[in-house]
């Protein structure tokens, strides 16, 4: 049950309603999890990174 107990942490359920916790990639489609690092999250079939924006506080 290794790669499958671990995909059901990703999602949860709400009001009868099934909400995701990961971002997918916007050139592959739903289905490609993008790997989350504390600056980014990462594509590792088409190598699409997408940077988190930091809000300065003034």
């Amino acid at each position: 049950m290794g790669k499958q107990a671990k995909l059901w942490r990703k999602y949860t359920v709400k009001n009868n309603m099934l909400n995701k916790l990961v971002v997918f990639c916007p050139r592959c489609g739903e289905g490609y999890i993008m790997a989350e690092h504390p600056d980014r999250y990462y594509c590792g079939n088409c190598h699409f990174t997408k940077f988190k924006t930091v809000e300065k506080k003034t």
